[in-house]
């Protein structure tokens, strides 16, 4: 398979990370209020701090609402961020008030969790992945061609699938246009929001090999957005606990599910449903909804619903500071020696 679209360089070697996001903030401004009352903001996204190794996974897990798509949309370049810096194999991808480049562009891709409504009803399912190498100057016949070979790549053979539009394709298939697409241009950074989520579990297990299979032949690096941590166990190799806007802890994998630090980590780990009927839940794990972003509490966001909090919680926030293994971090008093938590080593 030639592609038209030349692969993008490496430029820092397997050392340098793939992405590193610092400080990324984006707040919505509510309409509405007195002339004069003060302006009031949703904190979508909140200091936003995290890197990724190149050819690696990072699964960003929390519940609905902590902000993990916004995330996603920001780092895509979809949606402008009031502040921070994203940085790509070491040179500046977005920084406030800077444009995104032409090829830096296409080097970071996005799989939406709506596999029909990200799809042009009117366009055929190689015409969908042929847009996007057109865009970028590539004739329409490499372009088609191409995208006959993506259609193959990703399972689906062209001679069958490659004119169908997307309400004749079911949802799986749906969403392997979907990864064709964003392939199509050659990416190093694929942003995947719930790719599986609307899926039956014998296609989520199709597609969720695809995208393993996929980023080992091609060397991506992915971004993995899922609310089910099942799946994100079997594909992350690193784990970002996201929490009203912020990272609350973040470790490998293994390292996060096996010992989890923070006590929403493991009140959502807890909320995991089991066949087992001897390890049911007989009280819920995580007590209350989370509070108004508009207003978050003072000191730690979690402390309205945590079991542990105590003075200090509310007195001042928290930093994601490293635990005895230092790939390992969490955002709590409990874990830092002297900070007058009770609990506190």
């Amino acid at each position: 398979m030639r592609a038209p679209l030349s692969a993008l360089p490496d430029r820092g070697g397997p050392a340098q990370p793939m992405l590193s996001v610092t400080g990324l903030r984006r707040w919505f401004k509510l309409s509405g209020g007195w002339p004069l009352s003060p302006k009031r903001v949703i904190r979508a996204v909140d200091g936003l701090t995290f890197s990724v190794a190149k050819g690696s996974t990072l699964g960003i897990v929390g519940e609905s609402g902590c902000g993990k798509s916004t995330a996603a949309r920001l780092i895509a370049g979809i949606e402008a961020a009031d502040a921070g810096e994203i940085i790509l194999d070491g040179e500046a991808f977005w920084t406030r008030g800077a444009r995104i480049g032409r090829e830096p562009r296409r080097a970071v891709q996005m799989v939406f969790q709506d596999s029909h409504s990200s799809l042009n009803p009117r366009m055929s399912a190689a015409e969908s992945i042929a847009f996007g190498p057109e865009a970028h100057g590539v004739s329409a016949s490499a372009a088609r061609a191409y995208a006959l070979d993506m259609l193959d790549a990703v399972g689906l053979p062209p001679d069958r699938f490659a004119d169908r539009p997307p309400m004749a394709l079911s949802g799986g298939q749906r969403q392997r246009v979907n990864i064709a697409r964003a392939l199509a241009l050659r990416p190093r950074v694929l942003l995947l929001d719930e790719p599986v989520s609307a899926l039956d579990k014998s296609v989520e297990a199709q597609v969720l090999n695809l995208l393993v299979r996929l980023r080992d032949s091609l060397n991506l690096t992915y971004v993995f957005i899922s609310h089910d941590l099942s799946v994100v166990r079997y594909v992350a190799d690193e784990v970002a606990v996201m929490y009203l806007g912020q990272v609350v802890e973040m470790a490998p994998a293994a390292t996060i599910f096996a010992h989890p630090a923070h006590p929403y980590t493991r009140a959502l780990f807890a909320s995991r449903p089991s066949i087992d009927p001897r390890r049911r839940i007989a009280a819920p794990p995580i007590q209350g909804d989370p509070p108004d972003p508009v207003d978050p509490p003072s000191g730690c966001r979690f402390r309205t619903r945590c079991d542990y909090a105590e003075a200090i919680c509310a007195a001042r926030a928290p930093a994601l500071a490293a635990l005895a293994d230092p790939a390992h971090r969490a955002a709590c008093w409990m874990n830092v020696a002297g900070s007058g938590h009770s609990a506190a080593p």
